[in-house]
């Protein structure tokens, strides 16, 4: 399955009950290792910015966790008008985009983030090469994507092959091609299913993971599937 098919990503990421139900897995007693979203902000905050794009801002949380930590004026854009409805619910300034044909002059911006989105782009280096023109020479992108091996053992129990079109193992030479210097942060580790109904209800959150049988195979006791979220710094 490909994680940047337009129409999948556009049911994905019509309401908000997708994000609320994959959300509800990483409960703090149910997680073992960095905290990614926390790495990523570090990443932005680093580059003391008054000026930041994020794209694919889903319901706003990490860019206004941006603004209260830096102060900074930030504009998010994502191709869902109910995640930007959303966004702006929290004081964003929120806008109906792409990142393949971002509406912003030149070196605008002091950091660009995109986070667990470029894999859900048609044309990744088009919108990596977008993202490069808009920040600013020695500003950044901070990007966070997952490994190939990313909740594995979910989607091997639902029967699932997705496609990663930038994905830990080759972000760092596509984001090369753009920017001057890249590094990647990681932030891997665990995430504990304690029941089958806890699966099965992030399974049912994910149009990625839905099993061919349309229904995920039962088992017992907790699962404990591997999580690989990298954060990439990627400076212009």
């Amino acid at each position: 399955m490909a994680l940047n098919d337009p129409t999948l990503v556009a049911q994905e990421y019509a309401t908000e009950k997708g994000l609320e139900g994959r959300a509800a897995a990483y409960k703090p007693e149910n997680v073992e290792g960095p905290d990614a979203s926390a790495m990523a902000l570090d990443a932005v905050a680093e580059a003391a910015p008054r000026r930041v794009l994020e794209v694919g801002c889903g319901w706003g949380a990490f860019a206004a966790a941006v603004v209260a930590r830096t102060g900074a004026e930030l504009v998010a854009v994502d191709i869902s008008p109910r995640m930007v409805e959303l966004a702006r619910v929290r004081g964003i300034d929120a806008r109906v985009g792409t990142v393949e044909d971002l509406p912003f002059a030149d070196e605008t911006f002091d950091v660009a983030v995109a986070n667990w989105m470029l894999y859900h782009v048609p044309d990744v280096d088009r919108g990596v090469s977008e993202l490069a023109r808009v920040v600013r020479r020695g500003g950044r992108l901070v990007a966070v994507t997952n490994g190939l091996d990313h909740f594995r053992e979910l989607a091997e129990l639902v029967g699932v092959t997705r496609t990663w079109p930038f994905h830990a193992e080759d972000g760092a030479e596509i984001l090369g091609r753009r920017f001057s210097h890249v590094e990647r942060r990681d932030a891997t580790g665990w995430v504990t299913f304690p029941t089958y109904e806890d699966a099965r209800s992030y399974v049912e959150s994910s149009r990625t993971l839905q099993p061919a049988t349309g229904e995920l195979p039962r088992f017992d006791g907790p699962l404990r599937v591997r999580r690989s979220p990298y954060v990439f710094v990627a400076t212009r």
